[in-house]
């Protein structure tokens, strides 16, 4: 199995003043659930180097075991030093592509039009697709087989509105996930604040926070091992 991740290359939350990027643990929870699997995983983002990640997310508080085992991992940290850029790489090299979340992607990767054309290569091909807690944001330009929005009548979830008051940042955010997903006629639905929730609609998986990193990832791989060769 081969996965693409693809990660944020944007590092500004508004104009706070504040850093943002990708959330650690929604890159380590997958990573390694790909890893132990028995996948081959490569990750890409929009400028290529070193994603950024979002400082909160290494903060004791929000450490699992997860991120330890990648502070721990050499190979892992090299890895997402060199990410590829996304332009150079091809939907016809892996069998499914999956995107981490963090405030980051609200900025880059959904008006970003290398991603949303990888998105459709892999939709066209009938591969699989899978976005967590801010990442589904990279879907709402993407649009399906029948040039329709992707997430046009698809159950899909993401970090949702209440989640976004909660961390203080709805007047910060470029949009409301919750909201575009809807405004592009999405079935989205949302378990409790900081609860672990998926939603699988075909080939499309969906989480809602970081505590959905890992189930997301196991659903995406159930996909493909069900494609089969």
């Amino acid at each position: 199995m081969k996965i693409l991740m693809v990660l944020t290359s944007h590092d500004e939350l508004g104009d706070t003043g504040k850093k943002t990027g990708f959330w650690l643990e929604e890159f380590a929870a997958p990573y390694y659930t790909f890893l132990d699997a028995g996948a081959e995983v490569t990750i890409a983002s929009p400028k290529g180097g070193q994603p950024p990640v979002d400082p909160k997310s290494d903060l004791a508080e929000n450490e699992t075991d997860f991120t330890r085992r990648f502070e721990a991992d050499d190979a892992a940290q090299a890895k997402l030093a060199n990410s590829k850029k996304l332009a150079e790489v091809s939907e016809e090299d892996f069998d499914a592509i999956f995107f981490p979340g963090g405030h980051g992607p609200l900025w880059d990767l959904a008006g970003s039009a290398a991603s949303v054309a990888l998105i459709e290569d892999f939709v066209n091909a009938d591969k699989p697709v899978g976005a967590v807690c801010h990442a589904p944001a990279v879907l709402v330009n993407a649009r399906g087989k029948g040039g329709e929005y992707l997430v046009k009548g698809k159950h899909v979830t993401g970090f949702s509105n209440a989640e976004e008051e909660a961390v203080g940042l709805t007047e910060v955010v470029p949009f409301l996930l919750e909201n575009r997903l809807k405004l592009r006629d999405a079935i989205f639905s949302r378990a409790a604040k900081w609860a672990a929730y998926v939603q699988v609609d075909g080939k499309l998986v969906t989480g809602q926070n970081p505590a959905s990193s890992r189930p997301a990832a196991e659903e995406l791989l159930k996909l493909i091992r069900s494609s089969g060769p």
